[in-house]
């Protein structure tokens, strides 16, 4: 079976499952509107069309071929490149599934992910490897055949192994040049990454930085697919969560020492982001470790 043989539209698992797929076939412009970022860890294939893509503190740009590695909890998005018109797959990996494997394997299957080189591009026999069995496993996902959660979870195993051999490659670790203006967005982006605590207000970054206002605003917006205030309240609640699991600080104490000036401002967007409250998500974490 080829990859036209596939429905537009493809999903496997839940999130409570080891191994989760999506595959999509997209007509026309499209961005991701949600913002995002996850436990799992997440693997992105893009058959054809071309993206760009926002990692962490980078901004890619994307082809047929080219794979994106992303680590757990690294905000992220896919945005339109002015191309219409793309095919992709993206497998989710939870913590979990890596445990099941010898310390120096799951090292080897996790490095991609975690090695701060989120895209690879293959070569063409690389290429064609994933491909047939990435096609493998969306064919199986189609038709359900029995057995077919084995067969996933076979064909999954093969591009970790696949992909974290690639990686150690000398040669996949050129990466395109970025754009002055991608550069500068990273600057700040790193800046917002450690800052965050701190008031962070356009004006200051623009004199910071020394760019206009306006230019920042469109230029970060451009780069990472994100709003400024809107990156920041990410980055702001993503660190209260890990304080929510981690820690016993009050709720009130987590809203100020991750940067909110205002109680009911951190509850409203710690609500939008993570679809519950800040004593929910606690309590709902708290419950999921004691039934593990």
């Amino acid at each position: 079976m080829n990859l036209q043989c596939i429905p537009d539209l493809l999903h496997y698992g839940n999130n409570e499952d080891e191994i989760r797929a999506e595959f999509d076939r997209r007509c026309g412009h499209f961005s991701m509107i949600q913002n995002h970022y996850h436990a799992s860890y997440e693997l992105y294939y893009l058959f054809s069309g071309e993206r760009n893509y926002f990692v962490k503190d980078s901004s890619y740009r994307i082809r047929a071929g080219d794979l994106i590695l992303i680590d757990s909890n690294a905000v992220h998005k896919s945005t339109d490149s002015g191309i219409p018109d793309h095919e992709r797959i993206v497998l989710y990996f939870s913590p979990g599934y890596f445990d099941r494997f010898p310390a120096d394997e799951r090292e080897l299957l996790r490095a991609p992910f975690t090695g701060g080189r989120p895209l690879v591009s293959l070569n063409l026999q690389e290429r064609l490897r994933a491909e047939e069995l990435l096609i493998s496993l969306l064919n199986e996902l189609h038709t359900r055949p029995t057995g077919y959660r084995l067969h996933v979870q076979h064909m999954a195993g093969e591009l970790l192994l696949l992909v974290a051999r690639a990686s150690r490659k000398p040669e996949v670790s050129t990466m395109p040049e970025p754009t002055p203006v991608q550069r500068k967005v990273s600057e700040i982006v790193r800046h917002i990454n450690g800052h965050f605590a701190e008031p962070l207000e356009l004006d200051e970054l623009s004199r910071r930085f020394f760019i206009s206002r306006s230019h920042l605003s469109r230029t970060f917006k451009e780069v990472t697919g994100f709003g400024f205030a809107e990156y920041v309240n990410i980055t702001r609640v993503r660190e209260a969560q890990r304080l929510l699991r981690e820690t016993k600080t009050s709720v009130t104490r987590i809203s100020e020492q991750v940067g909110f000036e205002n109680f009911s401002h951190f509850g409203k967007m710690f609500k939008r982001l993570s679809g519950v409250s800040p004593r929910e998500y606690r309590n709902l974490d708290r419950a999921n470790r004691e039934n593990a």
